[in-house]
């Protein structure tokens, strides 16, 4: 995927992210391209825990594998942000 796309692909996953989590008020498109690639990055590394394939490519699977991944990433976010 090349680094246009990639942009497109973190901006709507952590858009959708931000919508299911309730912090779309609070973070702007910086904020969702970078939870979007940080997701997808997490969310590879989930599924290959798994024994399934990550990111691989623009289509649905790897929405939900990204957007899987930013969720885990926005609930440890909020466990360290409570815990500190």
């Amino acid at each position: 995927m090349n680094i246009i796309l990639f942009i497109i692909f973190g901006a709507l996953v952590g858009w959708i992210t931000s919508l299911i989590m309730g912090t779309a008020g609070r973070q702007n498109i910086v904020g969702d391209i970078v939870l979007g690639v940080l997701g997808a990055l997490a969310g590879g590394l989930v599924m290959d825990f798994f024994g399934q394939p990550g990111v691989a490519g623009f289509n649905l699977y790897s929405i939900l594998v990204a957007l899987i991944g930013a969720v885990v990433l926005v609930l440890i976010g909020r466990a360290l942000s409570r815990a500190f």
